[in-house]
């Protein structure tokens, strides 16, 4: 704004402020030779104004989206409209956009038909719990809303549409963490006729298509693959980040001969393990005080007894307040069976298999960022397959599925339906990027007499069977193909891509870790007509 635009025009615009919406009428020129901005898309040019209208005056801001220094997350949640307004805001939705858009044109491609499914279903309480919607027409029904699509899908499969595919809402009334909501976005797809290679080879080629479009690399295909039984062993846990090694080492057999009693009970006891880390060069990060850190830090949020470790001296020797309970020549073979040389630093987990397998991939996880032992933008994707069949609930003394009562077991695994179930694998797979579960699934049982065995081991009857899942059942006998697919989270993806590690940034309108909308106040009380429309009466906890 110059003089010559005018004593008027320049006093509206010494008025004015951040946020405010104007409307400008000049000539467009190019900035004075070396005042040129290379850091904006339009920093060779300016407008020389001659008119300005105040379209909308803003109220001063809780925040500046443009600020380096961000508030709490919950002020900008509660002002999403401006956080919305911050370019890594628009930039990460720009890409989800980008990505739904590859994801349904990819499908599209090969032949896959876009389907919606209905939102207001039928609770089947299976898993986590269904969020209810009272029914006003029928009186003391409730409909669910999908944690979902999987029976639908399965339908249309019987139903002779061959490919389908769907981004889909879903919901789960769960407890909630950084990268999981109450409601979030999945894409889902089913395929007739398949086996589990076809669903990996597909879901390969979408893999790749991202990677190109997003990242302008060429991704060798097909992705790497191993089982839940390898992954276990090798990282602790069925979704490793494969970005750098540090795999675990079992040393059971080498700690029954220790006089360490701690290395030695859980050795020769049921189901006892004693496990260890090699921190390649850990020795000179990881100093005495740190080393009690992490012991707390198993101990607290691992639920581990404690940590063991040794140090590798220059001389080669294995150091350790507990080393006076080992032989030279058990060191000797500690030292061989972890590669150690000096300068390492050796972790061990002695406990139940399970619990070793918490403890190490905690750490492994921990270690591995705090010593940079990855570059934080490259990407690995993999697939971790076969899948137990089943989990046991301590807590009700029963079997649960692991991924979801329809699932397949392998083939060669029937028999063990009727003798060793804690033995029998599925047809599962999940696609790990990063050390995330990016997405699972499964080929399903398309056979009603294995479908009712497998609701028998999981204490569900036929009368409970056909009461809760009785429109699939019944599908199942007119003619069901062999079928399969996967859901992959599309937040979760989103949320890998624009490498952020929080998923609440790359949703417009998320809720907090308390399942509330801070901008709309929801969820929020209704009036007592509505109440009494669906038959509904309030009663507070403390009268329950």
């Amino acid at each position: 704004f110059e003089p010559s635009a005018g004593e008027t025009v320049i006093t509206q615009a010494q008025k004015l402020r951040a946020e405010d919406v104007i409307s400008v009428v000049g000539c467009v020129k190019l900035r004075p030779l070396g005042q040129e901005n290379k850091n904006l898309v339009t920093g060779e040019i300016e407008i020389h104004s001659t008119d300005l209208t105040l379209l909308n005056r803003s109220e001063v801001p809780p925040f500046t989206p443009g600020q380096q220094d961000l508030p709490n997350e919950d002020l900008r949640l509660k002002y999403r409209y401006l956080d919305l307004r911050r370019e890594e805001m628009q930039q990460t939705l720009a890409l989800r956009s980008q990505i739904t858009n590859i994801m349904r044109d990819y499908f599209q491609s090969n032949g896959f038909l876009d389907i919606e499914t209905p939102i207001l279903g039928r609770s089947t309480p299976e898993g986590a719990r269904d969020y209810l919607v009272p029914s006003r027409v029928h009186e003391g029904l409730m409909y669910a809303l999908p944690q979902s699509p999987q029976l639908y899908k399965q339908i249309l499969m019987v139903a002779g549409y061959d490919r389908y595919m769907q981004i889909a809402r879903c919901f789960r009334d769960e407890d909630l963490r950084a990268d999981r909501q109450p409601e979030f976005t999945q894409l889902d797809l089913e395929m007739s006729f398949v086996e589990q290679e076809d669903v990996l080879t597909i879901v390969d080629g979408l893999v790749a298509r991202l990677v190109k479009d997003l990242l302008g690399q060429e991704l060798s295909l097909p992705l790497p693959r191993m089982t839940w039984d390898e992954a276990m062993e090798r990282f602790g846990h069925d979704a490793p980040d494969l970005r750098f090694g540090m795999e675990i080492v079992d040393c059971t057999d080498l700690a029954a001969k220790a006089e360490f009693r701690v290395f030695s009970a859980t050795a020769t006891s049921e189901g006892g393990a004693v496990r260890g880390l090699n921190v390649k060069g850990g020795a000179a990060n990881y100093t005495r005080r740190k080393i009690d850190a992490l012991t707390e830090f198993v101990q607290k949020d691992l639920g581990a007894k404690g940590l063991a470790w040794f140090r590798v001296e220059e001389e080669g020797t294995l150091f350790s307040p507990i080393a006076k309970n080992f032989s030279t020549e058990l060191l000797g073979e500690i030292k061989e069976r972890l590669d150690a040389e000096p300068g390492d630093l050796l972790l061990f987990s002695a406990d139940q298999w399970l619990t070793t397998c918490k403890v190490l991939h905690g750490l492994r996880k921990k270690i591995g960022a705090e010593m940079k032992l990855y570059d934080s933008n490259d990407f690995h994707f993999s697939w971790v397959t076969d899948f137990p069949m089943f989990e046991f609930n301590e807590d009700e003394n029963r079997w649960d599925s692991m991924h979801h009562p329809f699932t397949a077991p392998r083939t060669q695994d029937l028999p063990l339906l009727d003798s060793e179930i804690a033995k029998c694998r599925a047809q599962a797979y999940d696609l790990v990027i990063n050390g995330y579960e990016a997405g699972g699934g499964t080929i399903r049982i398309h056979d009603n007499k294995i479908q009712q065995k497998v609701f028998n081991l999981l204490g569900i009857d036929e009368k409970m069977a056909a009461e809760r899942f009785g429109y699939l059942l019944d599908a199942l006998q007119y003619g069901a193909p062999p079928h399969g697919g996967i859901a992959l989270g599309l937040d979760r993806i989103v949320m890998l891509f624009a490498r952020t590690q929080n998923i609440r940034d790359c949703i417009a309108f998320p809720k907090t870790q308390r399942a509330t909308d801070l901008m709309t106040n929801a969820p929020n009380t209704v009036d007592t007509r509505q109440l009494d429309e669906l038959a509904l009466k309030i009663i507070p906890q403390s009268q329950r």
